[in-house]
């Protein structure tokens, strides 16, 4: 009895290490940057304390890097999720486990993306969050954020709205993950941020009041303490309300725009502000001119295809998955 029960908790853990996800990619509009604007955070382990500053970006000190995605207001951006460092295959859910919850994505005004720290105010622009489903049983059963990011193989369309001031950004994609919400401190926070330049918007247009990261949630919020295997009539996503000119996405659509027809490898790729010529997915590790990865980004691992070669510091592995420049 007890050898099964021990093999029960070893089960239980193995699968909750293998549904940890990162936000590590980002396609504007449908054209892949693939991850050279993105703070990648240093594990896919999440954040738990909502009053820790990694409730920002998901990396300790909120480090900047090199590379900026140029955007438009108006511009479709769509973040890429997925359980491995360097991943990009849909064999297997974005975020699996039974990690069901919202999406959500905010963005900052910053002077300079790649030296913010995450402190300045973050407003709302999209929300992908919860919807009943006829027969369900319990919040498991309905339809969330989540699903309809692992329907679309990791990815989620955000619209910049059209009225966004011209300047730099940091934009923050987010998972809750509610699967064990039910006590405090039990919700599971996978975030990323993206540092953007916003280019021929208005220099004097307002911007959006927002929230302060940490300060925004709290751990007894509606929407944080949460017992999603119970029946649900409602929830609450946490945060502000999304601002106007932003997307309010009802959960159990199906998938449209670059979230349905975007795939890694085939069609353009872009080049960040700041950086060389990215190397495509699939292309020959190190291959192509001035092909380097820059401070905190990913340099090798297992089933990794990109760049071996650090601009800055050192490759180093963290994990058979996951290498960095550091």
């Amino acid at each position: 009895m007890k050898l099964t029960y021990y093999a029960a908790l070893a089960a239980l853990a193995a699968s909750t290490v293998s549904a940890h996800s990162l936000f590590q990619q980002l396609w504007v509009d449908g054209v892949d940057m693939i991850s050279q604007c993105v703070r990648t955070p240093p594990s896919n382990s999440p954040v738990t304390n909502v009053g820790s500053s990694d409730i920002r970006c998901n990396v300790g000190g909120t480090k900047g890097i090199s590379g900026k995605c140029a955007v438009k207001p108006g511009s479709t951006v769509t973040v890429e999720m997925h359980a491995q460092p360097g991943d990009r295959g849909c064999s297997q859910e974005a975020i699996g486990g039974a990690h069901y919850g919202p999406v959500n994505v905010y963005l900052s005004k910053v002077n300079d993306a790649a030296t913010a720290d995450g402190s300045a105010q973050w407003y709302k622009i999209f929300a992908d969050s919860w919807s009943a489903k006829a027969g369900g049983n319990s919040g498991d059963d309905d339809n969330w954020g989540t699903k309809d990011l692992n329907a679309c193989c990791g990815k989620m369309d955000a619209t910049i709205p059209a009225d966004t001031p011209a300047g730099d950004y940091l934009l923050r994609a987010e998972v809750i993950a509610l699967h064990t919400a039910a006590s405090s401190g039990g919700a599971q926070f996978y975030m990323s941020c993206y540092q953007l330049t916003v280019t021929g918007g208005s220099s004097t247009a307002a911007v959006p009041a927002g929230v302060s990261f940490p300060g925004a949630y709290k751990a007894s919020d509606p929407g944080i303490l949460f017992n999603v295997h119970a029946k649900v009539a409602s929830y609450v996503n946490p945060g502000p309300t999304v601002v106007a000119g932003g997307v309010n996405k009802t959960p159990g659509g199906v998938c449209e725009g670059c979230a349905k027809t975007c795939t890694a490898g085939k069609g353009a790729v872009g080049t960040a502000i700041g950086l060389p010529a990215p190397v495509e997915t699939g292309a020959t590790p190190g291959a192509g001119a001035g092909c380097a990865q820059t401070q905190y980004q990913q340099c090798g691992g297992s089933g990794y295809t990109g760049c071996t070669t650090c601009a800055t510091g050192t490759c180093k592995a963290q994990s058979q998955y996951y290498s960095q420049c550091i």
